[in-house]
C-alpha cells in the first residue's frame, strides 16, 4: 500500500506510521506541528522515524487545500489514514474556531482529495465522545450518537456524517474509528494519565471529577494501533441486502393479492451496515474502569501516594465510556492484550526516561 497518514507527529498517528512501515508499506506522513501542546514532543516522535525505510515526512496543514491536492496528485496514494484533528474536550470550550477549522474544514479537504484521486480506502479517527448523553452501555456503533455534549464531540460526529455522504455519493470506501481513551508511551500531555503522573511526582493534588465516579474504557496504544493498522486492507462493501425494493408499477397501482409486503422500516439507521461502502468501529478495551483504579495503578508504578481532590462534573464530560467491540472482533479477531496495570507501568517507565533526559 501507498499510505498517507495525517497527524503523523501525533500520538496515535505516530504509532500507526511505525506499524505500517514495519509491514513494509510506503508511508508519507504530514502534520502541521501546531502548539496545542509542546511541539518538542511531536518532533521527538518524528525523530524516532529517522532512518526507517519507507517513511517520509512533510510539514503540512490539512487546511491548505492547494498543498493537499498537489500532494495527492504527486504521490498517488492507495490508502489514507486520517488522524489529524484538533483534539481535547476542554480546549473546545476555549477556542472553538480551532475545531471548526481543523476538524470540519480540514476534514472536508481530505474527503475531497480522496474523491478526486480514487482512494481505495479512507480511515479516519472519530472518538468515543460522540456517544455523549447515550446512557445505554456498552456503547454500540449501531446505536444513536446524536447528543454530543462538547463541541469536540460534535465535530467528530459531523466527520462521520460527512464521510458517509461522500461514501454514498461517490462510492468511496470509508471506515470511521471511534477510539476510547487511548493511553501509553508518547501520549498527549492533556490526557488524565499524563496530568496525574506529573502532579504525583511533583507532590501536587490530582482532581477527580464527578466526585470520582467516572469510568473510562482505557485502551493501550499498542492494542489500538494494532487494530487500526489491520483495517486498511478491509475496505467496507455496500450491503445490498439493505436496499429497499423499487416499485415497478405506477404510484397508484393496486398490488396483486399475492404481492408480499415491503420490509418495514424500523428503528434508527445502523451506521455499521450502511448501503454505502461505509463502516464504523469502536476501538477500546471493552472494560469500563473507575478512575480510582487508574490512580492506584499509577501509585504502584510511581511508588508514591496521590493526594486526591474530588470535584463536581465538568461541562462536556460524560460519566462512563464502555466500548462494544464485537464487530471489530468479528472483523479482525481483535483482542486487547495489555492490562491497565501493565499499560500504566509502561507509560511511567517512558515518562521517567523521556523527561529525565530533559531535566
Amino acid at each position: 500500500m501507498r499510505i498517507l497518514v495525517t497527524g503523523a507527529a501525533g500520538f496515535i498517528g505516530h504509532h500507526l506510521c511505525l506499524r505500517f512501515c514495519r509491514d513494509a508499506h510506503s508511508v508519507v506522513g504530514i502534520d502541521n506541528l501546531n502548539d496545542y501542546y509542546s511541539p518538542a514532543l511531536k518532533e521527538a516522535r518524528l525523530a524516532r522515524m529517522d532512518g526507517i525505510s519507507g517513511f517520509r515526512f512533510q510539514r503540512m496543514d490539512i487546511c491548505d487545500e492547494d498543498a493537499v491536492f498537489t500532494l495527492f496528485a504527486r504521490e498517488r496514494f492507495t490508502h489514507v489514514v486520517h488522524m489529524a484533528a484538533q483534539a481535547g474536550v476542554r480546549y473546545s470550550l476555549e477556542k472553538p474556531s480551532a475545531y471548526a477549522r481543523s476538524n470540519l474544514y480540514g476534514f472536508t479537504v481530505i474527503l475531497e482529495a480522496c474523491r478526486r484521486n480514487g482512494i481505495e480506502h479512507l480511515l479516519f479517527a472519530s472518538s468515543s465522545s460522540v456517544y455523549g448523553m447515550n446512557a445505554r452501555l456498552p456503547f454500540s456503533a449501531e446505536a444513536g450518537a446524536d447528543h454530543p455534549v462538547s463541541l469536540y464531540a460534535a465535530t467528530k460526529r459531523s466527520n462521520e456524517l460527512c464521510a458517509h455522504s461522500y461514501s454514498s455519493l461517490f462510492g468511496l470506501p470509508v471506515t470511521g474509528l471511534r477510539f476510547f481513551t487511548v493511553y501509553g508511551p508518547w501520549g498527549r500531555p492533556d490526557m488524565a494519565l499524563f496530568i496525574f503522573t506529573r502532579a504525583i511526582l511533583e507532590g501536587r493534588p490530582i482532581q477527580l471529577f464527578n466526585m470520582g465516579r467516572q469510568r473510562r474504557d482505557f485502551t493501550y496504544i499498542d492494542d489500538a494501533a494494532d487494530a487500526a493498522a489491520a483495517l486498511p486492507a478491509l475496505p467496507p462493501r455496500p450491503d445490498a441486502a439493505l436496499r429497499l425494493p423499487t416499485c415497478s408499477g405506477p404510484p397508484d397501482a393496486t398490488p396483486a393479492a399475492d404481492t408480499p409486503d415491503p420490509p418495514a422500516r424500523t428503528g434508527e439507521p445502523d451506521p455499521s451496515r450502511s448501503t454505502a461502502p461505509f463502516r464504523i468501529y469502536n476501538i477500546g478495551a471493552g472494560c469500563p474502569t473507575p478512575l480510582a483504579e487508574l490512580v492506584a495503578a499509577l501509585e504502584d508504578s510511581l511508588g508514591r501516594r496521590a493526594v486526591v481532590e474530588l470535584q463536581p462534573r465538568r461541562p462536556g464530560d460524560v460519566d462512563d465510556t464502555w466500548a462494544d467491540c464485537a464487530p471489530l472482533r468479528d472483523a479482525i479477531a481483535f483482542a486487547p492484550r495489555t492490562s491497565l496495570k501493565e499499560g500504566v507501568a509502561a507509560f511511567v517507565a517512558w515518562y521517567k526516561e523521556y523527561y529525565g533526559k530533559r531535566g
